[in-house]
């Protein structure tokens, strides 16, 4: 597969304005293998433009939803069948496992499949009739594209959160112009190739790589984008509303999130322990839904402890291009930088490490980081309030389930929370009392396209995936007409 390494705009291929280069790593070595345009303000005006001129003047947003839908299919199509060349490039820029990135790979593709559905069915449901009390007056109200859309995703999945942003864009008619993370930009271009590939109409979908400041900011600030949808950190969120603020933009964010998990007594404790891994340690910790605080009851809280260590100590770390590895490298010798201090500052704050902690013995080279369970962590470390964003998860106690509630609830985030109980009242009775905009009953992390995903109080505003994904990209207009012969009768009367 050709490795893509110019901007995206306008439906053409070309280098950045000012000549700028990004070398992209190899996670799993910290090694450059390849280079990618560093982008700069003038580029983000020439996409937007494009993507204003494709919205105002084009035909996109004017095509029925089942002509958006047939090019969205034929997308979906390509990525299926290039999925094993795709899931290694994205290995290779972000680090998971293979079996993971082809997992993501696949998502990417049914998420176009979906909205090209809801696309169809929306050529029946875009307008709709209301009943008045006054027959002098029909009404009907009309939905219809916000857009340009400025779109703004993160590096732990790199090519499925391009699709959770990019497909539900397309399918409502609006244009887009899409900054992916400068560590992790392959497969975004790889998806602008694709999207040529298919004849997607010029400025429909412009893909614009470089650093935050050189190419975010402008994209953030620019007067022609109607909408930004961002996904990432809480602190770059709340700048991104600020200034949208400026224009009043339309913005959805999904942030961050420091989610608990509640187990029972009751619980059965391999599997408890088997849900709680796969929700700290899939994608090497780097999900902002992971479950990273677990409360577990203290009549079993020593020998779900004694278990989870057992079985963490057993992944096997590596480069995820090899066979059998579950655990790759965290995506950047940064991000690799921020888990260790992270850590070393929990325990100077009173955490224990029970297992892992920092580089594994063996791999000398690479952003490697061990499982890392800690305890008697205190309620005020940041290790238990702060997202690490890592494979490193909080373990502590709890006595009753007000206690354990409690403990939950208290966090400024609210993405998503889990609990596992044989109970089934009790599993729903929680569920009712925790706060997050996503709670697993005896699992952790499954999310499906067809169900909204987002969080409560810090975790962000609005809801991506499901038919609440294709609603942010529509705007509603009412449409009044005047039936009646008798206009001055009416104006009289009232």
């Amino acid at each position: 597969m050709n490795m893509r390494n110019e901007l995206f705009i306008d439906g053409k291929w070309a280098p950045a304005a000012r000549g700028g280069m990004l070398e992209v790593f190899n996670p799993a070595d910290g090694k450059a293998f390849h280079a990618i345009a560093a982008a700069s303000a003038e580029d983000v005006d020439r996409a937007v433009i494009a993507a204003r001129r494709a919205f105002d003047d084009g035909v996109w947003p004017r095509m029925s939803g089942r002509e958006r839908a047939h090019y969205l299919r034929r997308i979906a199509e390509v990525i299926r069948g290039r999925l094993p060349a795709i899931a290694e490039l994205e290995v290779r820029d972000n680090g998971k496992p293979r079996a993971e990135a082809e997992w993501d790979i696949g998502d990417a593709a049914y998420t176009f499949e979906y909205y090209a559905s809801l696309a169809e069915k929306f050529d029946e449901e875009r307008s709709e009739a209301i009943a008045l009390p006054d027959q002098r007056f029909k009404t009907r109200v009309v939905r219809e594209p916000v857009g340009v859309v400025g779109a703004i995703i993160p590096w732990n999945y790199p090519l499925l959160m391009a699709a959770w942003k990019v497909a539900p864009a397309l399918a409502a008619g609006c244009t887009v112009v899409l900054k992916p993370a400068e560590s992790t930009s392959l497969t975004a271009l790889e998806l602008a190739a694709i999207s040529e590939e298919v004849d997607l109409p010029p400025g429909v979908l412009n893909v614009v790589t470089g650093l935050g400041p050189d190419v975010g900011q402008p994209l953030v600030d620019h007067p022609l984008v109607d909408k930004l949808a961002f996904t990432g950190s809480g602190a770059v969120g709340s700048r991104i509303m600020a200034a949208a603020a400026k224009d009043i933009k339309r913005v959805s964010l999904e942030l961050g999130g420091k989610s608990p998990f509640i187990v029972f007594e009751d619980s059965e404790i391999d599997k408890a322990v088997e849900w709680v891994m796969f929700g700290i340690f899939w994608n090497q910790g780097q999900v902002c839904s992971a479950t990273s605080r677990v409360l577990v009851h203290e009549q079993i809280y020593h020998k779900f402890l004694e278990r989870l260590t057992a079985e963490a100590r057993k992944i096997t770390i590596g480069d995820g291009l090899k066979k059998g590895v579950l655990l790759g490298p965290l995506v950047s010798d940064l991000q690799h930088q921020r888990v260790t201090a992270a850590v070393e500052k929990a325990v100077a704050e009173g955490a224990t490490v029970v297992t892992g902690g920092g580089r594994p013995k063996e791999l000398e080279t690479g952003y490697f980081f061990e499982p890392t369970i800690l305890t008697d962590v205190p309620l005020t470390s940041s290790a238990w309030t702060d997202e690490i964003f890592g494979p490193v998860v909080c373990v502590r106690p709890f006595s009753s389930e007000k206690d354990a509630v409690a403990l939950a609830n208290d966090t400024r985030f609210g993405l998503a929370a889990a609990v596992m109980t044989r109970d089934a009242g009790r599993a729903e009775r929680v569920a009712a009392a925790l706060r997050a905009g996503t709670v697993w009953i005896n699992c952790s992390q499954p999310s499906f396209i067809e169900a909204p995903w987002g969080g409560y109080k810090q975790s962000g505003i609005g809801r991506e995936l499901g038919r609440w994904g294709f609603e942010n990209y529509l705007e509603t207009k009412q449409v009044t007409a005047y039936v009646s012969d008798d206009p001055w009768g009416w104006y009289i009367k009232h």
